[in-house]
């Protein structure tokens, strides 16, 4: 019995060893996050990750205007240059997994959307380092604009996590929410941009 004990101990050890090793070199190499997205891109399709956009017009807060950004290609731009247009605006990061699964989904919807002039995607990095957010982009295949913050983020924007998504309507409402990631690649999702 207890030569069995030890066989099953060494038996579990070397299987937590091996775990512990993958999980250490996804970590130093870097695919950490790249692993974890694509898990949580294939959680996405499961249905079960959807943008809250049934926000009762009565508890619709105003959207804060107020933010200075830089574009990817050094521009400087601010948010009130949209005003009167439905706003698209997604905080993530290179590092994040979560932002990672569901960038796919807004590119999709971006790929939909784009030529309307009704419409602006405002997709913010909040990187510590602006090359890694570029190099992700490019490296992914993103043609969204993406851009930096320039300004303090407004505190109806500072929710302490990403990704966080904001739809603002024309009128300057927030018209739909979502803190941590969803897929926007629905129909219910562009029957909602739709009717606003």
């Amino acid at each position: 019995m207890k030569i069995k004990n030890q066989k099953s101990f060494k038996k579990n050890l070397i299987e937590w060893g091996i775990i512990i090793g993958v999980i250490a070199f996804l970590y130093y190499t870097g695919l950490y996050s790249t692993v974890i997205g694509k898990f949580q891109q294939a959680a996405l399709l499961t249905g079960w990750f959807q943008p809250e956009i049934n926000i009762p017009i009565d508890q619709q807060q105003p959207a804060d205007y107020n933010l200075s950004l830089i574009s990817f290609d050094d521009k400087l731009v601010n948010l009130n240059e949209y005003k009167g247009k439905i706003i698209f605006l997604n905080f993530w990061a290179s590092w994040c997994p979560p932002c990672r699964a569901e960038m796919p989904t807004i590119q999709k919807l971006y790929n939909e959307m784009k030529n309307r002039k009704d419409i602006a995607f405002i997709l913010i990095s909040v990187d510590s380092d602006n090359s890694k957010a570029i190099k992700f982009i490019k490296d992914e295949g993103f043609t969204f604009p993406v851009f930096y913050l320039n300004s303090g983020l407004p505190n109806i924007y500072n929710t302490g996590t990403i990704p966080s998504t904001f739809v603002i309507s024309k009128e300057g409402k927030i018209v739909a929410k979502r803190i941590g990631m969803a897929d926007y690649d629905s129909k219910k999702f562009y029957d909602f941009l739709d009717k606003l």
